[in-house]
């Protein structure tokens, strides 16, 4: 989605898991992920078990007016800011006692302390990104993962005589004589510099060379005018012909200049790369001429070589104008120079606040201003800012290989199956085998539940950091004009569970601050806000334990980290159910190190719970979800499964087989939740049942928590946590089925929630909010949530703003038999300054139309497809709609090429080297058309996907790349002419590859308005053929059927190039809005919920000709076919002409009279049939003639939206 990206404030690129200002909406590619809010919080915290009885309430105010730390009850009076408590706002450390551990132990501040940027990369000339707080250089090392920035520097040249070489955009280069080159070999490449820009930084540089561009090309024009004026001045008269010539070569300068500033197109400026080896190390120097103003400036000569960033830490920016800055890596023995600039001002971002060091600016600091830095850009520029598997996978070899403490990615996305794919594979191996500790946002999809994105909130092997936000934090970062008197968490905080019932966020960090950004921004410092930002924190954090485990000499193990943080949080709200919004609570550096201490001798063991319902061997689920309504009827029954999980290097005598624990197991809720009293735990684990009784329970959400505890060391806390989520819906009887919410009453940050079982036969929901009882502008979230099995939550939302009480409606599609979680927020900043609380009123009421096929798929044979509709719920209008308006075309690759990638940033820390398969796939288009590959294999997976690759790019015959993709492709409107689409994907295995040789990939194509195909519906089997009984239109009573048809397209309806075996689709929907808004324009376009609509293209009909001798074209002379050829192609430029166009019309009318002249005997032929025509009967025919080109255009419009 995406993923999307983040949230920023000011106007900047989305980036992985940030939300956009605090008055910003959610956008879509940035994969919004929105949040939910908190009540109340804690004051203390609970070292030993962070389980909250019911009706127990902590509150947590760890920020406070003036900077003091006073609580004063959980209540806040008069909180204000002074100055250092403003600056210490703008990069907060006190929510999470980082500044308090760092007050007491300056030396435990990071120091020693390595930690891997997952991002869009970072910029070392950023402020604070130089130095550590120790004198140490910030950044160890600069990476381009996704290869966005490589450069083919294959090619070699020698220097001629006056030390000029030829560069590979066939520009004259001088080399500087001092470099040193023993071999005499020049690599040379090029690159496109707007391709390694953002568009952010594109949109500014064509801004302003354009303005420069405007003002000469106007300079030009006016010399062109004088010289031309001047001319005509002096020459009243021309008749000599050669000051005919003269004139109008004056004049069609001047006419040149002005066209030229009506077709200007900036593709940006070239710049030649030269790689050579002086004797020890590689070293790169750049051309960068064509970006400078200066013809001196830029010049290769000039230009102070760089190599390999981790060796020399040295970068360079291209020029004044772009200030961006760049760093280059060489590989595979010179042939691959990498070019790394960020994609986006996110990872900067992001590393400032784990770790920036300002000495002259201390409250500005990052959590951990002592730590040291490499930079894996994962996010591809050629895609905007999304993530690859590529990026993905050669960031954790890079990880491994620098030997970092630490990971912090601030990325992710929807996934339909939790904790599986390649990378987590790989990051299980990086946590288990080499003690990394991988922390990662939990995403920005809120409030509704279920909406924690991978890999932060869906894996076990990582820390899901969710976003809080603290009084002094509103107040100062975001400049609310009255602060919340308690810290909560973010609205758009992604919430758990998981699909299969885990928690999803593990704990809470600040999730906001004003942190650096690259220097191309030409600002030091923005604000970004989004989970994005709470895992650099919670990173951060973690960073100053690390330090001073270092220290004082206690083995790091991520098990232990994990496990210290989660039993030391300060719990954020005041029910058990608000664990699903913020994990554990919001963690304290200073409690944890204090549980690190004490927890030395204990085994490092990491507790693995594995699930099954009794009597069911799938399933296996890591939690304890009961959200469907028959689910929560009756006891049900698990199996339990432990499983104590050693680090890899564990000594089987010395660890392994004394491994013994006698563990008391407890439940939050004894009368819903039954557990055994002890459980004997030893290295080969055990297995226990448990009872879940949800049938006495009232309707809406539960959480409860069964937990293991040490009986030898009960301050440890609970060893494992398994949690147990109860949504019992609502159900609705009501007929017609409408459900209303009431008075629901909402305060800034306030979320109602409400589950309600979907009645089967419901397809879509039309909704009706109505606010009341407010003053001030308010904000809504509004989410919808249900989960299907193996699919990603089927998820609606959207954000209402009310500038005074008002209704809004909505419809949005959903699947009858599930429950569905509403959930409405108040924007946690929205009303803050009012003390007036607003009143909603929700009404839902449900529809549908159920058919005995969801897909429809037409074989290509001239019989329609029956179609029975029925209505379960209400009577509702049957209107029947279908348009076909895009073309599939299959494609099996021309060439397969297995290799063994060749670098070391491919190979895996196992010393296995990843092999890639290249797959190149030709087609052609004879139009110009918008079209996009297809790979339903691989397709909108990146993180659950076995294979950690599938990356595409599509280019002419010169090879000039038209478009780029990998999990997400995109239409890209491409000229005529033929393509060849490379397909790579990468795994370790070759026989996982060997399969692929041979994999289909569509090449999808839309069709125009003019050429979609809008299919009709018969009441007859044989209405196709026989063009009668037409189906319009019927009301469906509950309880009884109805049959019609659907007809294939007819034949001459086939658009061009769809040759056998490729499938048209489109969209096909039984009924109309009920809700009807005052935007006609907006009513036309939308419909409630809609089908998938396919037709294979049939074979063509065999040559009618074949078998019956000689045909009659071949008895014509050579001269008569060539007649008849030029004939033709002058009709087909005829029809081509458009006579309405004032420049076609005169060649129009030439070869109008050209064709009558040439061939009067078919111009008299074709007047004898048209007057032969009885008009009268025609005009029968076409009235009686069911043509669905002629029949409510308006379905077009209804239904192309939605492809």
């Amino acid at each position: 989605m995406q993923n999307a990206p983040l949230l920023l404030h000011f106007p900047i690129l989305p980036s992985p898991f940030s939300v956009s200002s605090i008055s910003a909406t959610a956008s879509a590619t940035a994969l919004p992920y929105f949040s939910s809010l908190i009540r109340s919080r804690v004051t203390a915290p609970n070292s030993r078990v962070s389980v909250l009885p019911r009706g127990v309430c902590l509150r947590a105010m760890p920020s406070t007016g003036g900077g003091d730390g006073d609580v004063n009850g959980g209540a806040f009076s008069g909180f204000s800011l002074s100055e250092s408590s403003f600056l210490a706002s703008l990069m907060p450390k006190k929510e999470i006692a980082a500044d308090r551990f760092i007050e007491a132990n300056p030396e435990f501040d990071g120091r020693g302390v390595l930690i891997a940027i997952f991002d869009s990369g970072v910029d070392p000339a950023a402020a604070g990104l130089q130095v550590t707080s120790d004198g140490k250089p910030k950044i160890l090392d600069i990476l381009d993962c996704t290869g966005s920035g490589d450069v083919d520097i294959s090619k070699v040249v020698k220097a001629d005589a006056d030390g000029c070489i030829i560069g590979a955009s066939g520009a004259s280069l001088v080399v500087n004589s001092s470099w040193k080159n023993p071999s005499g070999e020049w690599h040379v490449g090029y690159k496109f510099v707007y391709e390694l820009f953002t568009d952010t930084l594109i949109s500014r540089l064509k801004r302003e060379r354009k303005k420069e561009w405007d003002e000469k090309n106007q300079e030009e024009i006016a010399k062109a005018v004088k010289v031309l004026d001047e001319f005509d001045q002096k020459h009243t008269k021309v008749e000599d012909p050669n000051l005919k010539r003269v004139r109008e070569d004056l004049q069609c300068r001047v006419d040149i200049l002005k066209k030229q500033a009506e077709c200007y197109d900036d593709k940006g400026p070239i710049i030649d790369a030269v790689v050579w080896h002086d004797g020890e190390v590689w070293r790169v120097a750049l051309d960068t001429q064509s970006l400078e103003d200066d013809p001196d400036s830029g010049k290769l000569a000039n230009f102070v070589p760089l190599t390999n960033y981790k060796i020399e830490r040295k970068f360079g920016v291209f020029s004044k104008l772009d200030a961006c800055t760049f760093v280059v890596n060489v590989y595979d023995e010179g042939n691959i120079l990498s070019i790394v600039t960020d994609c986006s001002p996110h990872g900067t971002h992001v590393a400032g606040i784990a770790s920036a060091f300002h000495p002259k600016e201390p409250l500005l600091n990052g959590v951990a201003p002592g730590a040291q830095l490499i930079s894996c850009k994962i996010g591809d520029t050629r895609l905007g800012s999304m993530e690859t598997g590529t990026g993905l996978t050669r960031a954790l070899i890079a990880a491994v290989e620098h030997k970092c403490d630490l990971i912090n990615m601030s990325y992710g996305e929807p996934t339909l199956l939790p904790d599986y794919g390649r990378f987590i594979d790989l990051v299980n191996e990086a946590v288990n085998k080499y003690r990394l500790i991988f922390v990662s946002s939990a995403g920005n999809s809120g409030p509704a539940l279920n909406t924690v994105g991978a890999p932060g909130g869906t894996s076990s092997s990582i820390i899901g950091v969710g976003a809080y936000v603290s009084p002094s934090m509103a107040a100062g970062a975001h400049c609310v004009v009255e602060a919340p008197s308690e810290g909560l968490e973010y609205t758009w905080s992604s919430r758990g569970p998981t699909a299969d019932g885990d928690l999803g966020v593990c704990i809470s960090a600040p999730g906001a601050a004003v942190a650096p950004v690259p220097t191309w921004t030409l600002q030091r410092r923005m604000l970004m806000n989004g989970t994005s930002m709470a895992s650099p924190s919670a990173c951060g954090g973690i960073a100053l334990l690390i330090s001073a485990m270092k220290a004082e000499n206690i083995p790091v193990s991520p098990y232990l980290v994990r496990k210290a943080l989660e039993n030391t949080t300060i719990p954020v709200g005041c029910l058990p159910e608000d664990k699903l919004s913020t994990g554990q609570g919001l963690m304290q550096v200073d409690k944890a190190y204090e549980y690190i201490r004490k927890s030395q001798n204990v085994p490092y063991v990491w507790y693995k719970v594995k699930i099954n319902q009794s009597g069911k061997l799938s399933p296996t689920t890591r939690g304890i979800y009961l959200r469907e309504a028959s689910a929560c009827r009756q006891s049900s029954e698990w199996t339990v499964q432990i499983e104590p999980q050693f680090h890899e290097d564990a000594n089987n005598l010395d660890e392994l087989v004394p491994f013994e624990e006698c563990i008391a197991l407890h439940s939050s809720e004894k009368t819903v939740v039954t557990v055994p009293d002890y459980l004997l735990l030893t290295h080969n684990g055990r297995s226990f049942n448990v009872v879940v009784d949800p049938s006495n329970l009232s309707d809406g959400l539960h959480y409860y928590e069964l937990y293991g505890v040490d009986c030898k060391a009960p301050w440890r806390g609970p060893l494992f946590r398994i949690p147990v989520t109860i949504t019992k819906p609502v159900v609705v009887v009501d007929r017609p089925p409408i459900v209303s919410f009431p008075r629901m009453s909402f305060l800034p940050g306030h979320i109602e929630r409400r589950f309600i079982e979907v009645p089967r036969g419901t397809s879509w929901v039309e909704a009706t909010i109505q606010t009341t009882g407010f003053d001030t502008t308010r904000k809504f979230f509004i989410d919808t949530v249900q989960i299907l099995p193996l699919k990603r939550p089927l998820k609606w939302e959207s954000v209402v703003t009310f500038s005074s009480p008002a209704s809004k409606s909505f419809c949005f599609p959903v699947v009858g038999g599930q429950t569905m979680e509403l959930a409405i927020a108040q924007f946690w900043s929205s009303g803050i300054g009012s003390r007036e609380s607003s009143l909603v009123d929700f009404e839902v009421t449900f529809h549908g139309i159920s058919t005995n096929k969801d897909e429809i798929v037409l074989d290509g044979s001239e019989a329609p497809v029956r179609i029975d509709a029925e209505a379960l719920l209400a009577s509702e209008k049957l209107t029947p709609a279908a348009i076909l308006n895009k073309v599939k075309v299959p494609y099996r690759p021309c060439e397969a090429k297995l290799c063994t990638l060749p670098t070391d940033r491919d190979r895996l820390p196992c010393g296995k080297q990843i092999l890639s398969l290249t797959l190149t796939y030709k087609f052609k288009l004879e139009d110009a058309a918008e079209v996009k590959p297809s790979i339903p294999l691989f397709n909108d997976r990146i993180y659950d996907n076995k294979f950690e690759s599938q990356f595409y790019m599509i280019s002419d015959a010169n090879k000039r790349i038209y478009a780029t993709g990998d999990a997400y492709p995109k239409f890209k409107k491409l000229p005529k002419g033929e393509y060849n689409l490379q397909l790579h994907i990468r795994h370790e295995d070759v026989q996982c590859l060997e399969k692929m040789k041979q994999l289909v990939v569509f090449i999808e194509r839309k069709l125009d308005e003019k050429d979609s195909i809008k299919l009709s519906f018969f009441s007859l089997p044989d209405g196709p053929m026989m063009g009668n009984g037409a189906y319009k239109s019927s009301v469906l009573v509950p309880g009884k059927k109805e049959a019609f048809y659907l007809g294939p397209p007819s034949k001459d309806k086939f658009p061009k190039n769809s040759p056998h075996g490729s499938v048209l689709s489109g969209a096909i929907s039984y009924a109309k809005l009920g809700i009807f808004s005052s935007n006609v324009k907006e009513n036309s376009r939308k419909m409630p919920v809609y089908y998938q609509l396919s037709f294979i293209v049939p074979p063509t009909k065999p040559d009618e000709d074949k078998g019956k001798g000689s045909s009659p074209a071949l008895t014509k002379t050579i001269s008569e076919r060539l007649m008849e050829e030029v004939r033709d192609a002058k009709i087909k430029v005829l029809s081509s002409l458009k006579p309405e166009k004032t420049e076609d019309f005169a060649e129009w009318k030439k070869l109008c009279s050209s064709l009558k002249s040439e061939y009067p005997k078919v111009i008299d032929a074709a007047n004898e049939v048209v007057d032969s025509i009885d008009r009268d009967e025609l005009a029968k025919y076409f009235a009686l003639k069911n043509d669905p080109e002629d029949e409510d255009v308006e379905v077009k419009t209804l239904l192309l939206p939605w492809f």
